[in-house]
């Protein structure tokens, strides 16, 4: 009989010990696969919020805009230029803006705001802005007409919890009131005919409309076709003051921004900062988002833009961001390795009882004329398998969990909301699908296996035939 299947015949013989190892094993991998998954995926939804609803991913500034934000690091547009950078073969656009900081009014409500003067249509190309627009909105009314008509009894309970919700899809809208798609053809009607809600997206022709973010709109109770007072400094200290009627609802993901912007066409900023022709930015879109080729588009393009301009990649951007990630990540590290650390004790502790339950085995066997060696190759096969069991179990049992969870995102409510919300992240944990941390997890864990495989090996390498045929 072969090696292998004396190991695999072995392994039956103690189904309790068989099953117990495997389990230790299958429980570090699965729980790490689905932590790391959480982590992973909630900081990817965190960058792409930021980067693709406001940032980018390359940026042109003046070269002391990142240090001093404001007007007077601001810089004229160059059309040639422009031409130039859109000539490269990875870049497909180029947005100027011009943003800056003013008070605004509705009523008696004031809000310090981030005001961005943008071109609607490039805006849109770039960062998609025409589909963050605000389709439904669960006001009281709407949840109060909802209420009347027949809905499934949990959508109705959800109703409650989303009072004053703002969509920009039907998709989003009918998961977080707990229906499939399938239950679309049935109760969309009803919730077009009470939620849609009227917006418009700002044209270039406009002069004195502007968008906002939906948490700003509920903070200053101001809706479509209500005014808005801006006032603030314009250019070398000017004064700023103007009459902005709100034409559209923007929903944007990321709170710290959607409770403080407000979007105007970019000639009506200038207008408003008295900054003719200028810009403070501009977003410059590209095919390949890689890393790698992100930075090499990068050194093109500062080669090509002179030493007065330069162009910052994300991570330069969204430095204090990267920060605050990398030490929560960190933190999870640990987290990790507290858990491999027990499992290590499980699998050794596990490994103990086996090699003591068998000791007189071994010693039996190695008396009849079994090499130390190949029984220690045995062992290894069985220990071996045991751990492939376990793994192989984690793997398939956590991939149906990871990809349901990136389908349909953790969704938090009250007051792990708020918390969430209070940091400027949105109350959503979405898990990451399956990449390269599927393999270092497995990898971390079958080093483990391989140590204790290491110490059986040592052990009864050392056996004591005598001392062994008397245990």
């Amino acid at each position: 009989m072969k090696d292998y299947q004396l190991a695999w015949k072995n392994l039956w013989r103690n189904r309790k010990r068989t099953l117990i190892t495997a389990a230790s094993v299958f429980f570090a991998v699965f729980l790490a696969l689905i932590m790391r998954s959480f982590q992973l995926g909630t900081y990817q939804k965190l960058y792409s919020d930021v980067i693709e609803s406001y940032s980018g991913y390359l940026q042109l500034q003046s070269s002391e805009f990142l240090d001093e934000p404001g007007l007077d690091n601001g810089f004229v547009v160059d059309e040639s230029m422009i031409a130039r950078l859109e000539a490269d073969p990875e870049v497909t656009a180029v947005i100027p803006r011009l943003e800056s900081f003013a008070l605004t009014a509705s009523g008696s409500r004031t809000q310090g705001v981030m005001v961005i003067g943008m071109d609607p249509e490039k805006e849109h190309d770039g960062l998609n802005m025409r589909n963050r627009m605000v389709k439904y909105k669960l006001t009281p009314g709407a949840v109060a007409s909802l209420k009347t008509e027949v809905l499934p009894e949990r959508s109705a309970r959800l109703l409650d919890l989303l009072i004053n919700e703002s969509y920009t899809n039907e998709e989003k809208m009918l998961l977080d009131l707990g229906l499939s798609p399938g239950d679309s053809s049935a109760f969309m009607p009803l919730l077009r005919k009470h939620a849609s809600f009227e917006n418009s997206y700002l044209s270039s022709s406009d002069t004195a409309s502007a968008i906002i973010g939906s948490g700003l709109s509920e903070y200053l109770q101001a809706g479509v076709g209500d005014t808005l007072v801006l006032m603030g400094q314009g250019f070398h200290g000017t004064s700023a003051a103007g009459l902005f009627v709100v034409k559209g609802i923007v929903s944007l993901p990321t709170p710290d921004i959607d409770n403080v912007f407000v979007y105007l066409p970019i000639e009506a900023a200038r207008w408003f900062y008295a900054a003719p022709g200028m810009a403070t930015s501009a977003i410059i879109n590209i095919r390949n988002r890689e890393d790698k080729v992100l930075f090499k588009t990068q050194e093109r393009l500062n080669e090509a833009v002179g030493e007065e301009l330069k162009v910052r990649n994300w991570r330069e951007l969204n430095a204090l961001l990267l920060n605050q990630m990398e030490a929560d990540n960190k933190s999870g590290a640990i987290m990790l390795g507290i858990l491999y650390l027990v499992i290590a004790f499980g699998v050794f502790g596990t490994v103990l009882m086996m090699l003591a339950e068998r000791r007189r085995e071994f010693g039996m066997l190695v008396s009849i004329g079994m090499q130390k060696h190949r029984l220690a190759k045995v062992v290894s096969l069985e220990m071996l398998m045991i751990g492939l069991l376990g793994v192989l179990a984690g793997v398939a049992a956590s991939l149906p969990l990871v990809f349901y969870g990136n389908d349909r995102p953790l969704r938090f409510r009250g007051e792990m909301a708020k918390m969430y919300e209070d940091y400027g992240f949105e109350a959503v944990m979405p898990m990451l699908q399956p990449d390269s941390y599927y393999l270092w997890q497995v990898v971390i864990v079958l080093l483990i296996i391989a140590v204790a495989v290491a110490f059986s090996v040592r052990k009864i390498l050392k056996l004591n035939i005598i001392n062994a045929l008397r245990a």
